[in-house]
């Protein structure tokens, strides 16, 4: 027999994990419109003043223009399909953002960076609980939200192992139920991981059930 857990322990398991490994742990209230110290508005996901430091801090050399347009591109989606504008992230964060900049010899192309893979010191790394996120008529809190330099970047779900009609699937299926809700947090996903304090798998915004593999620690 299992000793019980609470989904509520298991969140505070998962949260002092992720302060052990460096991250910051802030709750979502704080940040909301309505909280102490308000960054976004329920329909935003990304915290811009964060990424815009971010852009700042990693492209000195940048002019301010470009490094506006390359904002601009990171939160515009081209395309109604989620999984287009995914993916046109994903080469953003691993490739670098492609921006024009004005030079005495005239314009060249230069990349706007919004993550440091070589020296990760020089990113922020935040876990925010009690994360809502308004998106049209829907109103949706996921357990945890991995944010890199203010992108919402890894999806955490967690469900409670005591109850035996709830299972690791569960939270599997609301991931899902995440996509269709609130469509503009997948844009930034890079990793999903499901929990029930005992097992953790992860996955991405394409993998099915099937697809959702041991994370390995």
């Amino acid at each position: 027999m299992r000793n019980s857990i609470s989904e509520n322990e298991i969140q505070e398991i998962a949260i002092d994990y992720l302060e052990n490994m460096g991250y910051t742990h802030v709750l979502g209230t704080a940040i909301s419109p309505d909280g102490e110290h308000p960054e976004r508005q329920y329909n935003e996901v990304v915290l811009l003043t964060r990424l815009r430091d971010a852009i700042d801090k990693l492209n000195p050399e940048i002019s301010q223009d470009a490094k506006e347009d390359a904002l601009k591109k990171i939160l515009r989606t081209d395309s109604p399909n989620a999984l287009i504008n995914n993916e046109n992230f994903h080469k953003y964060l691993t490739e670098g953002i492609d921006v024009e900049v004005r030079k005495e010899d005239g314009i060249r192309g230069e990349k706007v960076y919004i993550a440091n893979f070589n020296q990760p010191i020089q990113n922020e790394f935040l876990a925010i609980s009690q994360f809502t996120i308004i998106e049209g008529n829907n109103n949706k809190r996921p357990d945890i939200i991995i944010f890199i330099n203010g992108l919402p970047l890894v999806i955490i779900e967690l469900k409670n192992a005591v109850n035996e009609n709830v299972t690791i699937k569960s939270a599997f299926r609301q991931t899902q139920t995440y996509k269709s809700a609130i469509p503009s947090l997948f844009t930034y996903n890079e990793l999903l991981i499901v929990s029930d304090g005992w097992d953790a798998l992860c996955g991405t915004v394409t993998s099915d059930w099937g697809r959702f593999m041991s994370w390995k620690i």
